[in-house]
């Protein structure tokens, strides 16, 4: 109860803001607790009248009963409905905090989980959270009200009130026993559930190349062997219900029968009316319901305390790490840059071992070397998509770790080699990037990009869906909206990480020509495949076991890096 009257106290920053909501909804929760208790009440005088043949004041009865029932639905839509309200917008919040924090995370960390681990938080654990203040104030409004009746049964008869105590005990230690093993199973099963939930998703973003790879029969096996795994902890836990409701269920019967042997005594001996022994009767299984709201409290306390402690894992620990800036903001940068002894590795796989480089506001420079020479590793720590682990980066003079985000991520764009295109239509991909883009302007990007020819062929040009990865568009299409998108953003510093090489030689003319405009008003850093893309860069640094090998123009390393003249030979040779 400790841990769930913390996590109470974190939730309720989700539900605060409802407060006028949440009076309303308790105020008619009150009153629906005390129209709740007419109705047993009246139930019994029913039964009372009718045993006794007291037929005019059982029409009386009955009419009270029907205007209580109709208070009692309207209070019960009233109750309904501030819930809904309530509920929506905690549920709302508590997935726009969590969703944030996602996109806050270190990429390490989400490279190290599958994206089901995420995805479980995000939907199934935060309904948990959304659902707790109502399952709470629900299940006591039972509990209230079925206490009445047991206190009732405690005027009418002593023996059969201690008689049902003693039922309630015994079917609470099954049900205490119960939910213990629930609870391990229940951890278990939502564990493994992430897992499928993340295979699945990868399967379905992969989905082409597992069909040009022809390993359709591997994926479904290992889709299978995970699905069986999670299938058979969900029955497990089932089969937890399943066996403890038999045992319950047939201990209930028995105390049942015991119950009516009870009855025929007390009655035989005049210390209980028939018709009191109806009353208590038809009243015991709400009375035996104590136990169950007990229990499906319990219940829903252990659940909503895993959720919240899966859900804060996100939010507030160590277990999943935070991307870390700093509180230094510059309103507008020069574009230059350096890296001072940096050293990077990809856990025991050293990458970058103690490399030096200076880049210049508005200068062109291209990294070249031969694949994990750690080029890709220089433009996703110069994003801080990664901390070095020795050495200082800076920007203009300033090291990135004192940096604020908007300064690091707001001054420059990455165009990746793989793109990601989001499944939304042409026009919603640029404007992720500049919300208040005008249609000049995108067409502009476009134009630049050499794409908008190509979108203006399409049946709903700009405001075509593509498709979740940009499905609907081939590899230089994707990477040419991805282009599309950094000119839209304008940033002081644009990183092309093999960004033409999915494009033909003609397309790819025309980006060159896009980007020999962009020279001299930003800083731009090439990473390319090709040497012929960059031949004309102001400098070229040659990469090599991470560090920087050679550096100077395309004419110069021909003449004094031995590694370069190989490469731009062997690509000549390839071109014949």
């Amino acid at each position: 109860m400790k841990e769930f009257w913390k996590n109470i106290k974190l939730t309720w920053k989700y539900t605060k803001d409802q407060k006028t909501t949440l009076i309303k909804y308790i105020i008619v929760t009150i009153l629906n607790i005390i129209v709740a208790l007419l109705i047993p009440i009246l139930s019994a005088q029913l039964i009372l009248k009718l045993t006794n043949n007291q037929l005019y004041q059982l029409i009386f009865i009955g009419l009270i009963i029907y205007l209580v029932e109709n208070i009692y639905n309207i209070i019960s839509y009233l109750s309904t409905r501030y819930y809904q309200i309530i509920r929506r917008e905690s549920y709302t919040r508590i997935q726009k905090d969590l969703g944030s924090n996602i996109l806050n995370l270190e990429v390490e960390t989400l490279d190290k989980n599958s994206s089901g681990v995420f995805i479980q938080r995000l939907t199934r654990d935060t309904e948990e959270l959304s659902i707790i203040f109502n399952e709470i104030i629900y299940k006591l409004d039972n509990l209230i009200t079925n206490i009445s009746i047991f206190l009732a049964i405690f005027i009418i008869n002593k023996i059969v009130f201690i008689y049902l105590i003693f039922m309630i005990l015994v079917l609470y230690l099954i049900e205490k026993r119960k939910l213990k093993k629930i609870n391990v199973k229940d951890k278990e099963f939502r564990e493994k559930n992430e897992r499928t939930t993340g295979f699945i998703g990868e399967l379905v973003r992969g989905v082409r190349d597992i069909k040009m790879l022809n390993s359709e029969d591997s994926f479904m096996n290992a889709l299978k062997a995970n699905i069986k795994d999670t299938n058979k902890t969900r029955h497990e836990l089932q089969s937890i219900y399943r066996v403890y409701f038999y045992i319950s269920s047939n201990i209930k019967d028995l105390m049942y029968c015991m119950l009516l042997i009870l009855f025929i005594l007390l009655i035989k001996s005049n210390k209980l009316s028939g018709a009191n022994a109806l009353i208590i009767y038809n009243f015991s299984e709400r009375v035996l319901s104590v136990l169950y709201s007990i229990s499906s409290i319990q219940k829903r306390i252990k659940s909503f305390n895993l959720s919240c402690k899966r859900i804060y894992e996100v939010i507030d620990s160590d277990k999943f790490k935070k991307e870390n800036f700093g509180t230094t903001h510059l309103p507008h940068i020069n574009g230059d840059f350096e890296f001072k002894n940096v050293h990077f590795s990809y856990g025991k796989e050293k990458v970058l071992k103690g490399i030096n480089f200076k880049v210049n506001a508005n200068e062109t420079v291209a990294f070249v070397g031969k694949s994990g020479a750690g080029k890709t590793t220089i433009f996703n720590l110069l994003c801080k998509m990664y901390e070095p682990q020795k050495g200082t980066i800076t920007i203009d003079g300033k090291n990135i770790k004192k940096l604020d985000k908007d300064t690091i991520r707001g001054n420059i764009t990455i165009i990746s080699q793989n793109p990601y295109i989001f499944n939304m239509t042409i026009r919603e991909n640029l404007n992720l990037v500049k919300e208040n883009l005008t249609e000049n302007e995108m067409i502009e990007a476009c134009k630049l990009a050499c794409l908008h020819d190509y979108i203006m062929t399409l049946p709903d040009k700009y405001d075509t869906a593509i498709g979740e990865g940009g499905v609907n568009l081939s590899g230089g299409q994707k990477q040419r909206l991805a282009i599309a998108r950094a000119f839209v953003q304008k940033t002081e510093i644009i990183l092309f990480d093999e960004a033409t090489s999915a494009l033909d030689n003609e397309t790819q003319a025309q980006i060159q020509k896009a980007i020999e405009n962009m020279k001299k008003d930003y800083t731009i850093l090439i990473i390319a495949h090709r040497l012929s893309t960059i031949i004309n860069a102001d400098r070229i640094l040659y990469i090599e076991d991470g560090i920087v090998k050679s550096e100077g123009t395309h004419k110069e390393l021909l003449k004094n890096c031995e590694s370069y003249k190989k490469l731009y030979k062997s690509e000549l040779k390839n071109r014949k």
